[in-house]
């Protein structure tokens, strides 16, 4: 769909009354510092907003967007800003105003029988765990931006982060939801029941959307009891194959006490090591590939480190694995998860990234792997591609890095870029499997989004955009692309 973009429009006007909404200090117009909040996190996207507003509650949020709506003035909504594809970055035609919602950042409720807590959308993901923890609870959704995202953006992005294998995506822990609209009216479906089958879910429209169908303000969300112990393991193994049969050996041993299963090839742990001095790497790089493994129980009087052991041994002996380390304590398990919450940073310094968020069937990983990594390196030798991912999942992240490329060489590199996406979606889309386990779509996959997606689901998501948001100033240009002619 294409803007209905506004004839002419009093900016100052529109300032005044949304500083009269929200309060002047809580508006930082054009002679203001802009760049935080138009630029995305890893400096690929550059927008221009009339201002940035920072509304404190619901209310405000409402009023707000009715002031722009009565414009057709644009709305970017913006969590912690922490997102890979640009979908918090004001881009694109027209007027825009930057709806930033750290303001929003109150607990709102918390109930230890009914395992559920109720939290702003600016609540940042780090405070929704602190809160759970301080009742003895677990909310389980774990990221690397953890201590800066916002669980708006986490919803709506559907972040996965590393315990979905246990705990599902962000979307399966959400109970309730409450939204404002493009019209500004407020949708509330606070609900915190686990049985509701009265008609449709409408919160399951604005999860995973990023913001173009609405802008969530609230949620309730699932808790659940705190594991009482962990074991955690970094192990070394010669093949994307022996992983996948440690997996399935893990999960037939240990059932749900898998936490994690992460992978990382041994070049994205180099990666990490040249360019994060600080982070430790306390064993060899001497194999190709690097599981981390964490299992958790609810009960204390289990003994997960010989339970781990004892898999892990018998993978040894059946020459799965090279090498094996348990981690001695929850200091040295902090290590471990170090280094996989260091893959963004580390790769981020290395070079120029082009990352990809491939979610493929877990009996086609090995192929995808193999075929993608040879392909990307037959089209640019000197492309460093290295793998993360959350492999029990099936969510593997493809990267090819290119390395010394200066700011103003990146447009140079844009036909290499579309031909690299052109590769994983290839292989991706051929084995059954989704260009975006969980970053989101953005800008930066909207057009991959149109060419891996059948017509009759395109055409069902413009369809739910234009009855939603028909003159499209809810984060537009992001998700869809315009339809072609």
């Amino acid at each position: 769909m294409s803007r209905n973009l506004p004839r002419s429009i009093d900016a100052p006007e529109l300032l005044r009354e949304l500083a009269a909404i929200v309060g002047a200090r809580h508006v930082i117009g054009p002679d203001g510092d802009l760049d935080p909040y138009v630029v995305d996190w890893r400096g690929r996207y550059r927008g221009a907003a009339l201002a940035v507003v920072k509304p404190g509650n619901t209310a405000e949020v409402s009023a707000a967007v009715k002031a722009c709506a009565a414009r057709c003035v644009a709305i970017v909504p913006q969590g912690g800003n922490t997102g890979m594809c640009g979908a918090a970055t004001p881009v694109g035609d027209g007027p825009m105003i930057v709806l930033r919602l750290d303001r929003l950042n109150r607990i709102r409720a918390i109930s230890r029988l009914g395992d559920a807590i109720a939290v702003d959308a600016g609540c940042i993901l780090a405070q929704v765990q602190a809160a759970a923890e301080g009742i003895d609870r677990l909310f389980p959704l774990s990221l690397g931006a953890e201590g800066s995202c916002q669980i708006g953006g986490n919803l709506s992005t559907n972040a996965g982060g590393t315990a979905v294998l246990r705990y599902g995506t962000t979307r399966e822990l959400t109970l309730g939801l409450e939204v404002v609209l493009p019209n500004g009216d407020i949708l509330d479906v606070m609900t915190s029941l686990r049985k509701d089958s009265t008609s449709f879910d409408t919160k399951q429209l604005f999860i995973g959307a990023e913001g173009t169908l609405g802008i969530i303000t609230g949620a309730v969300l699932k808790l659940f009891p705190r594991p009482r112990q962990r074991a955690v393991a970094f192990a070394k193994a010669g093949s994307i194959e022996s992983v996948l049969d440690l997996l399935a050996r893990a999960r037939a041993a240990l059932g749900d006490r898998i936490n994690a299963f992460e992978l990382m090839s041994r070049g994205q742990i180099e990666v990490i090591a040249e360019n994060l001095p600080d982070v430790t790497i306390p064993f060899a790089l001497d194999a190709p590939w690097y599981v981390l493994i964490e299992i958790v129980d609810t009960l204390a009087s289990n003994d997960l480190n010989a339970a781990l052991e004892q898999l892990l041994a018998a993978a040894f002996d059946d020459d799965l694995l090279s090498d094996a380390l348990i981690a001695a304590s929850e200091t040295q398990a902090a290590t471990f998860w170090k280094i996989r919450h260091s893959v963004s940073e580390g790769s981020k310094r290395a070079g120029y990234v082009i990352s990809h968020d491939s979610a493929v069937p877990l009996e086609h990983q090995a192929t995808f792997v193999t075929r993608v990594e040879q392909r990307i390196a037959a089209l640019r030798p000197d492309a460093r591609v290295v793998m993360h991912g959350h492999v029990g999942d099936g969510n593997i992240h493809i990267l090819a890095i290119i390395p010394g490329v200066a700011p103003d060489q990146r447009d140079a590199l844009q036909d290499t870029v579309r031909a690299v996406n052109a590769i994983v979606d290839e292989e991706t889309s051929v084995l059954g499997g989704s260009i975006s386990a969980e970053h989101g779509i953005g800008v930066a996959n909207r057009d991959r989004l149109a060419r891996v997606t059948s017509p009759v689901e395109m055409a069902l998501l413009r369809n739910v955009k234009q009855l939603l948001d028909p003159h499209d100033i809810m984060n537009p240009g992001k998700v869809l692309a315009p339809p072609a002619g």
